[in-house]
């Protein structure tokens, strides 16, 4: 007879204990998804970071296609974050960020390209001037 009991008195004692843990549990799912939809500042920080980092390497001038399209999208990300659409913002200021690197790097690799083009030109012009001296 104390078995039973015990089981008696037990059973409702889990019962509230399982409640509580899948509240807890609701509770925790709701909070992470309120979390995630908070405003993306940190990624659009970066972003801007990146955009005007491409600028100052000559994104202008030597990738303005890909400068163009990282503003455009920072544009866009920030109407999304005053729309409150933080989902698409921060996809559009990612996409910015990775616009912004490639315009950065395409303006360094251009620049890099023009300086190697003039010491081979400057080869080119000593090995005339060598030659004409040896003649």
């Amino acid at each position: 007879m104390d078995e039973k009991m015990m089981k008696n008195t037990y059973s409702p004692k889990l019962n509230q204990m399982a409640r509580r843990i899948g509240m807890a549990a609701v509770a925790v799912m709701l909070m992470a998804g309120c979390a995630s939809t908070s405003a993306p500042t940190e990624q659009m920080a970066v972003s801007r970071a990146a955009v005007s980092n491409a600028m100052s390497a000559g994104g202008n001038q030597f990738a303005p296609v890909q400068l163009k399209s990282a503003l455009d999208k920072m544009d866009a990300a920030e109407r999304a974050v005053a729309a409150k659409d933080y989902e698409l913002a921060l996809r559009l200021a990612e996409q910015a960020e990775v616009d912004a690197k490639l315009a950065a790097e395409m303006a360094r690799s251009a620049k890099a390209k023009q300086a190697a083009d003039a010491v081979q030109e400057d080869i080119r012009v000593l090995r005339q001037e060598i030659d004409r001296q040896s003649k």
